[in-house]
C-alpha cells in the first residue's frame, strides 16, 4: 500500500516500481483514505472514504491529530 508522499519521495518510488503518471496521481496530493494497493503485478488505485465517527476509526487511525482527540476523550 503507498498513500501520500513527498515530491522526492514520489520520483523514487515511481522509478523503483514502475509507477506510471497516471498512477502517481493516487499519491500526489491526495486525501486521507487514498493511494495505490500492489498486489503481484498489478497495481490498483483506491478511495476509502471510511466515517471517522466509529470506533473502529478510533482504533485504525493513525492521524496524530486523531489520536490526541481520543485520548482527551477518555
Amino acid at each position: 500500500m503507498l498513500l501520500s508522499q513527498a515530491q522526492g519521495d514520489r520520483q523514487i518510488l515511481a522509478k523503483q516500481l514502475g509507477i506510471s503518471p497516471h498512477q502517481l496521481s493516487y499519491v500526489t496530493h491526495t486525501n486521507s483514505g487514498e493511494g495505490l494497493l500492489f498486489f503481484g503485478n498489478t497495481t490498483i488505485p483506491f478511495v476509502d472514504r471510511f466515517p471517522q465517527n466509529t470506533e473502529l476509526y478510533a482504533i485504525m487511525t493513525t492521524r496524530p491529530e486523531d489520536k490526541k482527540q481520543e485520548m482527551n476523550r477518555a
